[in-house]
């Protein structure tokens, strides 16, 4: 597991900037799904927001971790 020991490619806060901006690009995309699937904003709204804000912070690490994999570099 030598590859998990190495120091990442990107900075700490270059991911979390990718990861926010990747998120709000989703939570827009799921809002207008939902949009379509209920035909309610609040719902839409919810709908959106929480499924996001559970991905984001999986999304995160999942990144974290290949960062830190050489395989395929």
């Amino acid at each position: 597991m030598d590859a998990f020991r190495r120091r990442p490619h990107q900075r700490l806060s270059r991911a979390v900037v990718k990861t926010v901006g990747y998120r709000l690009f989703m939570v827009v995309i799921t809002v207008t799904v939902a949009f379509f699937v209920v035909g309610n904003v609040g719902e839409a709204l919810s709908i959106g927001l929480v499924a996001n804000v559970l991905k984001t912070g999986t999304y995160f690490a999942y990144e974290r971790a290949w960062d830190r994999i050489e395989w395929g570099i």
